[in-house]
């Protein structure tokens, strides 16, 4: 069992804020039964609900929960997954070896980019192992097959060491598979090989002399194939007290790390590999690539389409130019999201402030002179379904101060938010402003923005093939009120 929660940021590292796991030999009874075991349901339950309140604690945006080879092979698949669900607080799906290995190929890719090389990834876990092939950084095969750790050693090792007629069988078993996996994958030669899981970890740091606790110093650690064997084999002829004596490997990991062993060993001479090194990446960080890619919670901070139909209903009513509109909560949007690490206000912040942007200029309505005081005054006695009378306020007052003067003591109607609301909408002013200057011309020039956060300076990038100076020009006078709430001086250019 593995949990992790980690904070995406446009344009940073992935930063884990808590990472947590268990062993708990979940596939023993599949592979000696056929169903999981009561006990291990309910000892996997506690954890989940360990895992359920970390999740809960860090208010995560999205989450996803997978179960792998063992849950793929139960009888009582269905009655485990309804249990482990209810506990996680979230649905638990039982994932395909070919969508296991699409996972941990995102969860290497992520933490240990290779964008141009040909690599084989191996992972070995409790009931299956994946063979992965990826070239310039796409995984091109994947093959699946039953030679998990805990399955090899409820199949063929029960004896303490390993009789040697059973170790025959056992290495028959794991070339037999292995030979229909290089029916589907091919052989090298690759750039690298990489082995992924708590195996590879356990092999490669007893190989390299790292301790256990200390496993994360084994990342991207080497060790030959003709080490793995030679490891491999003194593994297979020692009493369980002594595989646990070795250094890196550990009392539970000792109990299953003769098969597993075997696998990695046998894995590399059949594709003609020379050596393997390790990631400490796996399947929980491809959970969060993947998540991140999809922008998975991202759509808390955009307008549902309930609302986006309010709010634009609004603006033609008002005689506003839409075009325009959804232009300037387009790129408030991008805004939002690369200054996330800036402002640092919760995703539902977004809405609001996509929102004024559909409605700063609904005020020319009334008058072109004042227009922003007039926004303000519509929108705070406007009945505006699906948003809250809070809400109204804060998007009323972003109107007010999408122009002209900043907030300050003598305007009452934003002294008579809550500190936090002045907070939101002092931070969200300069993006709407920046937002609607980078439309200035109505034309809607400006393709998209690229945001690179430097402890010095902002720069903000227009994609753009049109004559973009009216933007610059009026992102530039923007950017003064940038500087004056955000403390740094932001820097527009245009790049075609």
């Amino acid at each position: 069992m593995r949990l992790a929660v980690a904070e995406i940021e446009p344009g940073r590292p992935v930063r884990t804020l808590t990472s947590d796991r268990e062993v708990t030999r979940l596939g023993a009874s599949v592979f000696s039964e056929g169903s999981i075991s009561k006990e291990a349901t309910d000892n996997l339950c506690r954890i989940l609900r360990r895992f359920r309140i970390s999740v809960e604690q860090h208010h995560a945006m999205g989450a996803r929960a997978v179960a792998t080879s063992a849950v793929r092979d139960a009888s009582n698949q269905e009655e485990f997954l309804r249990r482990a669900s209810e506990a996680a607080g979230m649905p638990v799906e039982t994932i395909s070896g070919i969508e296991e290995s699409r996972l941990i190929h995102a969860g290497v890719q992520s933490v240990w980019p290779h964008p141009e090389e040909r690599l084989l990834i191996i992972d070995i876990g409790g009931g299956s192992t994946e063979a992965i092939i990826a070239e310039n950084g796409r995984m091109m095969a994947a093959v699946s097959r039953p030679l998990g750790a805990v399955r090899l050693k409820e199949m063929f090792l029960e004896q303490d060491p390993p009789a040697e007629d059973a170790l025959d069988r056992l290495h028959g078993f794991i070339d037999e598979k292995i030979a229909a996996m290089l029916k589907r994958t091919g052989k090298g030669p690759f750039d690298r090989v990489i082995a992924t899981s708590a195996t590879a970890a356990a092999v490669i740091s007893a190989i390299n002399g790292i301790d256990r606790r200390t496993r994360e110093a084994v990342d991207r650690k080497r060790a030959t194939t003709a080490q793995v064997e030679r490891l491999a084999a003194e593994l297979s002829i020692q009493k369980l007290a002594q595989r646990r004596k070795r250094q890196g490997i550990g009392s539970r990991r000792a109990e299953i790390i003769v098969g597993g062993a075997a696998v990695l060993a046998r894995t590399l001479r059949a594709f003609g590999a020379r050596s393997v090194f390790y990631s400490i990446a796996g399947v929980r960080d491809g959970i969060i690539a993947d998540l991140a890619a999809r922008r998975v919670g991202a759509q808390l901070a955009r307008l549902d389409k309930e609302q986006r139909r309010i709010v634009e209903s609004m603006a033609r009513r008002f005689g506003v130019d839409v075009r325009h509109a959804r232009k300037t909560a387009e790129l408030a949007g991008t805004l939002f999201d690369a200054l996330k690490p800036m402002h640092t206000l919760p995703a539902e912040c977004g809405k609001l402030l996509e929102a004024a942007a559909y409605l700063v200029d609904i005020g020319h309505f009334v008058s072109d002179m004042g227009h922003h005081k007039h926004s303000q005054y519509l929108v705070a006695n406007a009945d505006l379904p699906a948003f809250t009378a809070e809400e109204r306020g804060i998007i009323s007052q972003l109107c007010r101060f999408h122009r002209k003067s900043m907030p300050s003591a003598r305007h009452v109607s934003y002294q008579n938010l809550s500190p936090a609301n002045q907070r939101l909408v002092l931070c969200l002013v300069p993006l709407l402003r920046l937002a609607d200057a980078l439309d200035r011309s109505h034309d809607q020039r400006v393709d998209a923005l690229a945001v690179e956060l430097h402890p010095e300076q902002v720069i903000i990038a227009l994609r753009s093939d049109a004559d973009t100076n009216l933007e610059l020009w009026a992102g530039e006078k923007a950017g003064e009120v940038f500087r004056q709430v955000y403390g740094l001086p932001l820097v527009l250019q245009t790049r075609k």
